[in-house]
Parts: structure tokens; C-alpha cells; sequence
């Protein structure tokens, strides 16, 4: 069925919307319903920490169900954004390897070293780095996208919101599934399953694994063999000629990003009484694909239609240019594959213990969690091919970092039946993150070098250990039965010890770069970071009725500063320290909300307005006057409305309409010395006081589309006495946006629509089932942030200034799958 856009775009925006996930109970390890009997189901969530329906928690939160996830397919974290438009997800190469933004908040991708203003929480355990976007998630029983600051319920402060993933506990009777797939576009495989019983009557286990390989990719490389020249520095500085050598460097994979990809998971559940509960919960994640940068993409030129430094054209398509190292380089190159192919490689692994005990008038719940990841990769960090193959323009880099934290949350809530509650809790973390990397570029080699540093132009080593202690509490008050205030606060105190240095630099570059070793006494730089924190938060909730809420909350929230592990100690800066430290991200604001449940249980119509201001907003960016990475931050503002709503009418079971308008303007509202975007003429705003700045006040953040929405129908209908069919169509529109952070007119995203749709057959007790998943239907290309082009752009602050190529971080194809599951 063909469906034009504007009519998509006109049903929603008249539809005045919901979450597309509310149309499932979302209850840990339930059995899967049968065909929906009518009428709309309770979704139970844990926003607060404390099972609540979604109606009754005054929280902007979209709940998304175990079945909604697998009739979606929502397999990772960039996947939710179908369901929850307005969350965005930048797969990025390097830096801290992602852009989460929600409400028009997000993190910058280039720095290893900051956390995201949008956290994930995994079964009630925190992770605040970017490459969580490499994990693969499964066998889930719910997902929560809780919009605006967090500061109470959820590990450490989350700025922006928080995506909060619940995986699936084991069941009371013994369940086993397996489950098939195959996606036609990546020539990918998939096979998954669990085994989940009770081994005792108080002691339950589950396994669960999923494998996939991709014969295929997303993404074709059309990338040319380019030929890489350099000359010999210790031959130059002997006074000789350099002996120009040349090097072949072939095309990477030609599909990407030819992913293969094991995932595990181990749960233990005791509950020796109706009071205890005690979880345990282990993971492993083994991903590895063929580019770490395959979704880079060139789609619009600074200078006109062919890109500055290959001579391709920019365009929005679904294809990269890009080379291997070349593989005699490779063969003594550290981290490198030996044939100079380019690669990602990730490792992780977790563990979380939950403990809860509910007495009469008291409930302590403890989490425990260990998690570690090792991320290593070969990179062309230009992103596209070199015309030449000469200069500044090919560039490679290898990288091998590594984090681990342990944390400590305890919690105890009481529940009196008097007016006065109360929830008091602790956290305590303790991380590390290692770094190192190792670049190639400007045509240079030194065969006076250590061993393995012949070809390497710089090398960075880098640590950040850190402390956090937080305590944190909230009282609630039944000023009337149907009225209650609840107002609490949260005190961190974190420290940060970091140490970078550049151990090697190629001699004809040691004018640029400082290392360990440099005259001047910066070649180390180390750091020392405290930072103390009070968040206070407040919520007051009317319930006049059953079926409807009105909340209204004053929130703040905190996110530490930090360290730039992967930044540049340049010779052109006179304060590395500085270029290297941040200053921590506050959020402050109010929230009202309007929840109600109509016409007989049939319509959930749900209303939240909202206004937060941001200080200190985490940006980085690339200062090329000075050849350094650098985190500025700034002060902005978000503010806007949304609408959700769901009608499941009793007159037609299994039928489930839902959908979503947002409004959402989010601003600069203070950054008088924003850095130029690369070829910025003073016409066009750069050069403020002579240093290369504009004035980005009043100036759109990144990835922050004003309107965005989706409207979507599910249909499940019994066939014959023992079958059902189910159809779903599914459609989200963004408006435009800046992928830039910087202001930059190049890099903007029109408006687009996505369309995705699925049918299923199977026994109506789910004991088998086939389905057929379509997503992106439209096949639309869009991109979800933004950097500019190496060596491309020009004269930034003068007069013929020329605009970097924009490189974009592209999102997904069309996709098709079938999948057959059966269980037992």
C-alpha cells in the first residue's frame, strides 16, 4: 500500500499523538499475550523505582513493551529512535563513538572523555559512555525513554533523559525458543534462543544467546586504489632527499559493515520468600565489523558537487569512499591488521547482582555491577579516499582503549499508610579508561625510529581513573488523597586523576606537536578534577480520578566535567591543559504533564510541556589555528510540548492506533565565542575579535528538529481456532535540523519521513511464528550528526573562506528480514 508523505504528515499532525509502545503489558518474563481481547492494557514501568503503571508515574516516559520490541525488532539502542522520535543516534568511529540526543540534547562524538547527557541504564545499573551503541540487545522485557533531567532514580545524573533497558528474568514454568532470521540487504544471518525453567522452587535460571554475520553490508564502497608517498625524516634531516617511497592503498570492503557478532546472557533469580528477590545477571558482547567509519558519508560538498579532496561526488546515498592501509605500512604498524584492512573490533562484558527485600514497611534494594569494554580499531580517519594518495589528506589511525567501572547503589524506600514516605539511597563508582592511538599522516616516516614507529606520525597514551560518591533522597506527601508533593535532592561528589602524554612524534612534526620528552616541561600533562554538586528536584501530583493525572515538576540535574583522553597536546597552544579539561553540565527546569485514560479504557491521551535551560553545555570541537581538540562549553535552552496517544477500541480486538507530535525548540542561548565552522566568512558571522569566533546566541543545536512525530496502526486477528495474522505500519517524520553543532548551512538535514511495516502469522499461543520485518521502507537517507572533512575548507575568517565537505554519520537503509520462531 502506497502511502504519500504529506498524507502521513497530515494524519499526524492531526492525530495529536502517543507512544507507539503503549499498546502492550510490559511485565518482567510474562508469557506473550494472545490476540488482544480490546480495550487498551496497563504498561507497568520503573521510572521511579517502583513498579507503576505508565499512567500513574509523573514522568514523561515511553514505554516500550516485549512484544512491541520484537515486533519492531529493536535490537540496539539506535533502533528505539523508530519508536521514540524524538531520540537520535549518531554512530560515529572514534571519539566516544556515538551522539545520543533527546530533546535536542546530546553529547559531542569527537571526545572519548565525555559521558552522555543521554544515559543508558541496564537493568538498573548505569552506563554513561557512548560505546554502548556497540552492544547488541535481546531478550528484553521492556525499554523506558524517560525524557528531560534525571536526577533521583537512575545511577549517576543524566542531563538530557534516560534510556533504561530491562532484560527479560526467568520464567515459573520451564520455556524454551529458538528463533531464525535472515535480512536480504546485509546478506545477514541471525539465529538466537533461550532455555528458561525453575531449577528449584525458589531458584530460576534463564540462558539466552544470538549470533549474526553478514555476508553482506549496508553501505558499498566505491572507494579507487590510491598510492601513499612518503619521504624518510631521518633522510631529510641528514640532509639527503627523503627517499619518496610509494605505497598502494586498495579499497576497504566493498560492503560494509560486513558485521559478525556473538552476544550471551546468564540470569539467576532466588526468591526464597515472598519478601526476597535476589537477581544475578551475567553478559558478554563479541562484535566485529570490516570499518569502524562505514557509515561516513560525503553528502554535501563545501565547494560545489565534487568533494575537495578526491574529486567524487557528494550526495546523499547510501555509499563511503574509502582505503585500507597500505599493507606493507600495516605489516609493522601497532594495532593494524597485517594486510592493512581497515576494522572494529569490540569486547565487553558485565555482571549485575539485584537484591531487593520488601518488608511491611520497608523495601532496601541494593544493585552491583561490574561492566568492562575493550574497543580497538584501524581507521581511515580522512573518511573518504585521497585523490593523490600525497599530504596531509591520507591519513590513518589505529586505537586501543579500554574501560571498566564497578559500582555500588543502595536504596531504601518505606511504605507507611500515613502521608509522610520516604526514599534514601547511596552510590559509589569507581572507573578507569585507558588510551592509546596511533596516527598516520603527512606524507612522513622515520626509519630512525623505535621498532613499530617507523610510519607513525604521533602517537597519544592516555588514563582517566575516577571517584564518585552521591547520596541522594526524596519525601513524598499525601497532602490529600488525591493530591502529593514529593521533593527531593541528589549530592555527588567526583574526582577525576588523568594523565596524557604524545610518546613519539615524527621529527619533521616536532614543531607541531609536543611530546613526553619536549624542551619546554608541557610534553605530560596530568590533571587532578574535583567537582561537588547539589541537585534538588520537586514534583506535585493531582489524581482527581482513576483514569486521570496533572503533574507539574522542577527539575535540576548534573554531569561532571572531564578529560579529552583522545585530544592533541599542540605545540601551537600555550595551555594543553586547559584544551584538554571541561567544566561540568547543568540542567535546571520545569516540566507539566497531563495523563488520562478515556472512553471506557479505549484512548490514552497524554500531554507534557516542558522548559529547561542548560549551563555549560558539553561541546567539542576541532580548534585548527592551534592543531587541538577542545570541549567548550555553553548555555542553552529547550522548551516545547509533546502529545501521545494510543486507541485500542473494544468494538474491533487486536486493533491498536498510536502516535506522536512533538514541538521541541532547543537554542543556544549564550555562546558569544563559538569556534567558525571551517571556511566561515566574516560576512557569514566569523572572525569576531579577531580570532576566528562567531556569536552561535539564538542559534539551533545539533540534531534538534523543531516538529517531529509518528503515527502508527497494529492489527492482530485470530485465524481460524488456532492461528492469528498481525500487520503493522509504522511511520516517523522528523523536520529539519543542523547536523552541525556549529551553525554550519552545509550540513543541514531536510525534513524526512521513515516508513516501516511487518506481518506475522503464527499460533495464536505463540508457540510458532513467521514473520516478515520491513524497515525504512522509504529508503531514506538522513544523516544524524556531522563532522567536517579533513583537509577540506578553507580560509576560515577571511573573506574567501571555502566550506569544508560535510561528512555525515548516515543511519540505515531499507531493510528486509524474514524470521521464523518456534518455541517449546
Amino acid at each position: 500500500m502506497r502511502i504519500h508523505k504529506s498524507v502521513l504528515l497530515a494524519s499526524t499532525v492531526l492525530a495529536a499523538s502517543a507512544t507507539p509502545a503503549l499498546a502492550q503489558e510490559a511485565q518482567d518474563a510474562a508469557p506473550q499475550e494472545t490476540v488482544q481481547a480490546g480495550g487498551l492494557n496497563d504498561i507497568i514501568v520503573t521510572a521511579r523505582k517502583r513498579q507503576e503503571t505508565v499512567q500513574d508515574v509523573p514522568v514523561a516516559v515511553t514505554a516500550i513493551s516485549a512484544e512491541q520490541i520484537a515486533t519492531r525488532d529493536i535490537t540496539s539502542v539506535e533502533k528505539i529512535t523508530a519508536i521514540a522520535p524524538q531520540f537520535s543516534v549518531g554512530r560515529a568511529s572514534n571519539g566516544s563513538g556515538a551522539q545520543l540526543t533527546l530533546r535536542g540534547i546530546g553529547s559531542s562524538s569527537t571526545s572519548i572523555g565525555i559521558e552522555q547527557s543521554v544515559a543508558v541504564v541496564v537493568d538498573g545499573a548505569y552506563y554513561g559512555q557512548g560505546r554502548v551503541i556497540q552492544e547488541g540487545f535481546f531478550d528484553l522485557a521492556r525499554v523506558e525513554v524517560l525524557k528531560g533531567p534525571q536526577a533521583l532514580f537512575f545511577g549517576k545524573n543524566a542531563t538530557a533523559g534516560v534510556i533504561s533497558i530491562t532484560t527479560a528474568d526467568p520464567t515459573s514454568t520451564p520455556e524454551f525458543m529458538i528463533k531464525g532470521g535472515y535480512e536480504f540487504k546485509s546478506q545477514q544471518y541471525r539465529a538466537e534462543g533461550y532455555a528458561s525453567m525453575p531449577l528449584t522452587d525458589t531458584l530460576g535460571i534463564r540462558l539466552a544467546a544470538r549470533y549474526t554475520k553478514m555476508d553482506g553490508g549496508y553501505y558499498r564502497n566505491i572507494a579507487d586504489p590510491v598510492t601513499y608517498t612518503e619521504i624518510d625524516s631521518a633522510s631529510i634531516l641528514a640532509g639527503g632527499t627523503g627517499n619518496p617511497t610509494s605505497h598502494t592503498a586498495t579499497p576497504a570492503d566493498r560492503k560494509a559493515p560486513g558485521e559478525e557478532e556473538f552476544l550471551a546472557r546468564a540470569t539467576l533469580k532466588w526468591e526464597p520468600t515472598d519478601r526476597l528477590t535476589v537477581s544475578l545477571k551475567g553478559t558478554m558482547d563479541i562484535s566485529t565489523v570490516n570499518n569502524s567509519s562505514w557509515n561516513y558519508v560525503a553528502f554535501r560538498c563545501g565547494n560545489g558537487s565534487t568533494s575537495q579532496l578526491n574529486g567524487y561526488p557528494c550526495e546523499k546515498d547510501f555509499v563511503s569512499h574509502q582505503n585500507n592501509m597500505p599493507a606493507d605500512i600495516a605489516a609493522n604498524y601497532p594495532y593494524a591488521k597485517s594486510d592493512g584492512s581497515l576494522y572494529n573490533k569490540y569486547r565487553s562484558a558485565g555482571g549485575t547482582l539485584n537484591v531487593t527485600y520488601d518488608a511491611d514497611l520497608l523495601q532496601v534494594s541494593s544493585v552491583t555491577n561490574y561492566q568492562w569494554n575493550k574497543n580497538r580499531w584501524a581507521c581511515a580517519c580522512d573518511f573518504q579516499s585521497s585523490n593523490s594518495g600525497t599530504g596531509p589528506g591520507s591519513t590513518w589511525a589505529t586505537e586501543n582503549s579500554s574501560w571498566e567501572a564497578f559500582s555500588q547503589e543502595l536504596r531504601a524506600l518505606t511504605q507507611f499508610d500515613g502521608p509522610f514516605n520516604m526514599m534514601l539511597g547511596m552510590l559509589y563508582q569507581k572507573t578507569q579508561r585507558d588510551f592509546d592511538q596511533f596516527v598516520l599522516t603527512g606524507g612522513v616516516s622515520n626509519s630512525a625510529a623505535p621498532e613499530g614507529y617507523e610510519y607513525v606520525t604521533s602517537a597519544k597514551n592516555s588514563f582517566t581513573k575516577g571517584e564518585t560518591m552521591a547520596v541522594f533522597g526524596q519525601l513524598t506527601y499525601k497532602i490529600l488523597p488525591e493530591l502529593e508533593l514529593a521533593g527531593g535532592v541528589r549530592y555527588s561528589d567526583e574526582t577525576k586523576n588523568s594523565f596524557f602524554t604524545q610518546p613519539y612524534n615524527n621529527p619533521l612534526l616536532t614543531g607541531v606537536f609536543r611530546d613526553q620528552n619536549d624542551p619546554d616541561g608541557l610534553g605530560e600533562v596530568t590533571a587532578r578534577q574535583h567537582f561537588r554538586n547539589w541537585s534538588p528536584e520537586a514534583t506535585l501530583t493531582w489524581k482527581p480520578t482513576s483514569d486521570l493525572m496533572v503533574y507539574g515538576a522542577y527539575k535540576t540535574a548534573y554531569k561532571s566535567g572531564g578529560f579529552s583522553n583522545g585530544g592533541i597536546n599542540s605545540k601551537l597552544s600555550n595551555d594543553p591543559s586547559a584544551d584538554l579539561t571541561f567544566d561540568p553540565e547543568k540542567a535546571e527546569g520545569f516540566e507539566i504533564g497531563f495523563k488520562s485514560t478515556l472512553l471506557s479504557n479505549q484512548l490514552r491521551f497524554n500531554v507534557t510541556a516542558f522548559n529547561y535551560k542548560y549551563s555549560n553545555l558539553q561541546v567539542d570541537f576541532f580548534n585548527s589555528p592551534i592543531f587541538a581538540f577542545q570541549t567548550l562549553t555553553a548555555d542553552a535552552r529547550t522548551k516545547g510540548v509533546e502529545v501521545e496517544w494510543q486507541f485500542a477500541p473494544n468494538g474491533v480486538p487486536g486493533l491498536d492506533i498510536h502516535g506522536s507530535i512533538n514541538f521541541d525548540k532547543a537554542r543556544y542561548t549564550d555562546f558569544p565565542l563559538a569556534p567558525c565552522y571551517a571556511g566561515q566568512t566574516p560576512a557569514e558571522g566569523c572572525n569576531l575579535s579577531g580570532n576566528s569566533r562567531q556569536d552561535l546566541g539564538g542559534t539551533e543545536l545539533s540534531v534538534a528538529p523543531e516538529w517531529t512525530g509518528n503515527l502508527g496502526i497494529n492489527y492482530e486477528v485470530a485465524i481460524g481456532s488456532a492461528n492469528k495474522l498481525g500487520l503493522n505500519v509504522d511511520s516517523k517524520y522528523s523536520g529539519s535540523y543542523l547536523a552541525s553543532g556549529f551553525g554550519n548551512p552545509l550540513s543541514r538535514q531536510g525534513k524526512y519521513v521513515t516508513l516501516d511495516a511487518g506481518v506475522r502469522f503464527g499460533a495464536e499461543d505463540d508457540n510458532w511464528q513467521v514473520a516478515l520485518i520491513g524497515k525504512n521502507l522509504t529508503n531514506q537517507f538522513y544523516v544524524t550528526g556531522v563532522v567536517d572533512g579533513p583537509s577540506t575548507g578553507s580560509g576560515t575568517g577571511t573573506p574567501a573562506g571555502v566550506k569544508a565537505d560535510q561528512l555525515g554519520f548516515g543511519t540505515l537503509p531499507r531493510t528486509v528480514m524474514v524470521e521464523v520462531t518456534k518455541k517449546f
